[in-house]
């Protein structure tokens, strides 16, 4: 029978970041450019202190629309997400899986000895999950 699969199986090695000072537009032009759903923000010392997702980007242009603010003054500080779920590169992805549904996150920075060492994100766990899934009928076949 197959090994249960692991976030290292199928995470994002060295995963675009934004830090938490940056220009909301730099980080839109990066979401947008590299066709992703949101980025991990990250302090001076490349800590993940958040999460940037396209509808945190969508709410902060949208608030300062309304308030006749300037989008191009916008940082990402103010658009983040503040409460953060990590997971390690051992976590199995069926776990990792259930915290995205329990609180609607599609994704989640993969720390490791205190370092950022990846990302994993709601495709790739879908990814992982197929595969693991086909591993398994492959196996009950024999």
């Amino acid at each position: 029978m197959p090994q249960p699969i692991t976030v290292s199986d199928c995470m994002r090695s060295k995963p675009l970041t934004i830090n938490v000072e940056a220009n909301l537009v730099e980080a839109i032009e990066i979401i947008v450019e590299y066709k992703l759903t949101g980025l991990t923000v990250t302090d001076d010392s490349e800590q993940p202190v958040g999460i940037l997702s396209e509808l945190d980007c969508i709410q902060a242009i949208l608030t300062d629309i309304y308030n006749d603010g300037d989008p191009e003054h916008a940082l990402v500080r103010d658009a983040m997400v503040t409460d953060l779920n990590v997971c390690a590169p051992s976590d199995s992805i069926v776990e990792v899986a259930q915290g995205m549904l329990k609180s609607r996150q599609r994704r989640r920075p993969v720390i490791e000895n205190g370092k950022l060492v990846g990302q994993v994100s709601s495709s790739n766990i879908l990814w992982a999950l197929m595969e693991h899934s086909r591993r398994r009928m492959l196996s009950n076949r024999k």
